[in-house]
């Protein structure tokens, strides 16, 4: 007998394959399963339970039957030769390559069996949003007392523009509803999940401080949820004051929370951005990140790092069993086979690590997905078989669906998902690809990884979030070189801080440098003034963008056979992104030249900008929306801002101050010494003091002047002890002259009472060439000051379909009436004015 020698390569087991010599194409046996699930969970959460139930039933009876109706094919393709033989070779399939689908019957079947049961599963998750007594009480807005169960941590909502106002800070925080005690007395046993609204005072940190497991009882106001397919029966408006607590967390729960404080404790000496981004880095805790930091990774497409996207898991599992396809190697990386830990013991502590991981981080999506797929890619380690990664995606998502059909409907969980799937299908392709260009291996791999995700993920975004990012890519390539190290050093410092506060500190300073390193690539890349553009929203917008990402690939394929095609290609795109002021003014004429006054189109607000020269000009109010302002001054070409005007303090003028100042120059802000709203007027203070910007006050007939402008101040005037009906009535109203003898007669938001009193307290007022209409062009004017003004322009600042019914048509007919040209923000965009005399003319840039 001839025995057969067998050799295997070195650093082999003879019953192991090289993960890289697989070939053969991808197992997505796993897919059609997933897809039938995710469809029917989304569509079974928001069907009567009596739809769901048929469905279900129908396609586990379909199920039932496709066996018998294949047989029933085989049986009649016996009694044809040549079927048979037909049927015999192509069911065949070459050794060692699997399949890229299963055979039609039986993958059909386990599509509907999966179909069926995340349908069910999803009808029972609805199920407990209509049970009990909370739905019915939410819909008459009724008072309760409810013992319940928090299930997150608390997150503070994003102060949002409401009219004049700002919306109070509150937090928000997901509970589960075990008690309740209704207006007339009798008190319900129940499960049901609320969303709980709390509105704490500034001195009241305990509400911050809740975990989940704690057990709540809260009295207050129910209402019904703002959509139909939120995950939650109720939203619970807490009484104000501190909570009441019925029962302690869980030891796992205090154990996570003392680490999370711990990180967040020893990150506190470090600079801001690196102290508020490291914690949401490594552990998804993003309470300190302040809302321009959160606009600059958005506008980036970094917002993954701060979800805790799988990245984090897959730096510390690499740590420990070295890079992929090493694990099963005898000359296996990574500190297990350092540390003498044998392949299965590597496995149960990835499998700690992992359940810690999501301990700590919190069940979110993302955080389960990448969970799911490191529990299935350990097990193959532990047992020593082979799996491939996209069938462990696929089947980790399909488990996750079944436990939580919510996360059908989340659009963070698809985008993880598709962002995975990108990188282990696509990704791999496209670095082979560069490297054949002589690209440099490791420059490919990244390259690619980077425009694998963004291809498949930006319709998404594009469907949700209306926009699309133009400097995603390399933002997120500048931005993963600080990953790693961030990462790895502050687990460290959270490690380390229950034991040895100085040693996580130490580890939290080294940590922040690459923490900040993000931060300012964020920063950096958002401040560019293409860097994100406007899209439709919807899923036609979405679908808009798939189509020309296709078309976008086909055309790259193309130009990599002509290098000058593809460096033009990108010089343009760098231009888009850049938009250097002289050719953009040139390709759009905006700005137009020698402009003197724009009033910005920042929606349902006021924010006007006045030429000074050479860069410079003074900003009078700053609108709702920081990135609205920002982009104004940024097409404006204004670097530098000698003066910075808040007229009053209502929220739709000072809310975007921060983008006013973000990159600029500002030499003072300059406000009315009527200080109402309180908080408004604090929010303003403490914005100037973080750039160290003094504020000063208004002083009724001073004149001051800044290049080639200068003004003077007619109000408010309150020497005479006459107070102010409100915050409107105290707004700092200008009389501006520029070159050319152009004359402007800012109002601010006056109301008639004080438009009275200027004009008693200003007889000789000259008719002026633009008006900026008071108070957005309400019905409220007093036509004394019209027709003594005698516009020739008037400029109207307001929103599209805002609730005021601003401009008035009575106050739009009134200027109309004397002669003067009306234009307003909601219809003509952003509104420049060039010229002075018979040459002035007004530049409408038109709505967008």
């Amino acid at each position: 007998m001839t025995r057969v020698a067998v050799h295997a390569p070195a650093g082999h087991r003879p019953d192991a394959a090289d993960p890289h010599q697989e070939s053969g194409p991808t197992d997505l046996r796993l897919v059609p399963p997933l897809l039938a699930t995710w469809a029917a969970s989304a569509l079974a959460l928001g069907a009567p339970g009596r739809w769901t139930a048929a469905g279900a039933a129908a396609c586990l009876a379909a199920a039932a039957l496709l066996p018998l109706w294949a047989a029933a094919r085989r049986r009649r393709a016996g009694r044809d030769p040549v079927a048979a033989a037909g049927s015999h070779t192509t069911a065949r399939a070459p050794a060692g390559r699997p399949r890229r689908w299963l055979p039609g019957a039986t993958a059909l079947a386990a599509a509907l069996v999966c179909a069926a049961a995340g349908a069910v599963s999803a009808g029972l998750h609805g199920a407990d949003l209509r049970r009990g007594p909370l739905p019915g009480l939410a819909d008459r807005h009724a008072r309760v007392t409810v013992e319940l169960t928090v299930t997150s941590d608390p997150r503070p909502t994003s102060p949002k523009v409401v009219g004049d106002r700002t919306a109070p800070a509150a937090l928000v925080l997901n509970a589960e509803a075990t008690r309740v005690t209704a207006p007339g007395g009798p008190v319900t046993a129940t499960r049901t999940p609320v969303l709980l609204l709390v509105s704490p005072g500034e001195e009241d940190s305990t509400w911050e401080r809740l975990l989940p497991s704690t057990r709540l009882r809260v009295g207050g106001r129910l209402a019904p949820p703002l959509r139909s397919d939120d995950p939650f029966a109720a939203v619970l408006r807490a009484d104000n004051g501190p909570p009441r607590t019925i029962g302690r967390p869980t030891a796992l729960q205090r154990t996570a929370g003392d680490l999370r404080a711990g990180l967040r404790e020893a990150t506190d000496e470090l600079a801001p951005d690196a102290r508020a981004l490291l914690p949401g880095l490594v552990v998804g805790d993003t309470t300190r990140i302040p809302a321009d930091l959160q606009d600059a990774f958005e506008a980036t497409d970094l917002t993954h790092l701060l979800a805790v996207s799988g990245s984090n898991l897959t730096v510390v599992l690499i740590l420990l069993i070295g890079p992929p396809g090493t694990a099963l190697l005898a000359e296996r990386r990574g500190l297990a086979p350092r540390l003498g830990i044998t392949l299965r013991g590597t496995a149960l502590l990835g499998g700690a690590l992992t359940l810690a991981f999501v301990l700590v981080c919190r069940p979110e999506p993302s955080v389960l997905r990448a969970a799911a797929c490191g529990l299935i890619t350990l097990l193959a380690i532990g047992t020593g078989r082979r799996r491939s990664l996209v069938p462990a995606l696929a089947a980790a998502a399909l488990l996750l669906l079944l436990y939580d059909p919510w996360l059908a409907r989340s659009y963070g969980f698809l985008l993880s998902v598709l962002a995975t799937g990108a990188l282990l299908t696509i990704g791999p392709r496209w670095s082979a690809a560069l490297q054949r260009r002589r690209v440099p291996p490791r420059l490919a791999e990244a390259l690619a990884a980077a425009a694998a995700a963004q291809a498949v993920c930006a319709p998404v975004v594009a469907a949700f979030a209306a926009r699309v990012s133009l400097v995603a890519i390399p933002c997120n390539l500048a931005a993963e070189l600080a990953v790693a190290p961030a990462t790895l050093l502050g687990f460290a410092a959270l490690a380390a801080a229950p034991f040895a506060m100085p040693v996580a500190e130490l580890l939290a300073r080294c940590a922040g440098w690459p923490a900040g390193w993000i931060a300012s690539v964020a920063r950096a890349g958002a401040a560019l003034p293409g860097a994100q553009i406007d899209w439709p929203g919807g899923w036609r917008g979405g679908l808009l963008l798939a189509a020309l990402t296709a078309a976008v690939l086909l055309v790259v394929r193309r130009l990599t056979r002509h290098p000058w095609a593809a460096a033009l290609c990108a010089l343009l795109l760098v231009l888009a992104v850049v938009r250097p002021a002289p050719l953009t003014a040139r390709l759009t004429g905006w700005p137009p030249p020698d402009w003197a006054l724009v009033m910005c189109d920042v929606g349902q607000g006021d924010a006007m900008v006045l030429a000074a020269g050479d860069g410079a000009a003074v900003v009078v109010d700053a609108g709702p929306d920081p990135h609205l302002t920002d982009r104004c001054l940024s097409e404006l070409g204004v670097t530098k801002v000698p003066l910075l005007l808040v007229t009053h303090f209502h929220a739709d003028h000072v809310a975007g101050l921060a983008g006013a100042l973000r990159g600029r120059a500002v030499g003072a802000i300059q406000t009315t010494t009527f200080e109402e709203p309180r908080w408004q007027a604090e929010f303003v203070r403490r914005t100037a003091a973080v750039v160290g910007v003094p504020v000063i006050h208004a002083i009724p007939g001073e004149r001051r002047r800044a290049g080639r402008l200068s003004w003077q101040v007619l109000w408010p005037d309150l020497s005479r002890g006459t107070a102010p009906e409100g915050p409107n009535d105290a707004s700092v109203a200008l009389l501006v002259r520029a070159a050319g003898g152009l004359s402007m007669l800012l109002l601010g938001d006056l109301e008639p009472p004080s438009q009275r009193r200027l004009i008693r307290s200003h007889p000789a007022l000259p008719s002026v060439d633009v008006l900026k209409v008071a108070h957005h062009g309400s019905a409220y004017q007093d036509p004394g000051l019209l027709a003594g003004a005698r516009p020739r322009l008037a400029l109207i600042s307001c929103g599209r379909d805002n609730p005021y019914g601003h401009p008035a048509p009575r106050t739009v007919g009134a200027l109309r009436a004397q002669g003067a040209l009306v234009l307003r923000t909601d219809r003509d965009g952003a509104i420049a004015v060039t010229g002075a005399g018979t040459g002035l003319r007004a530049v409408a840039r038109g709505a967008g």
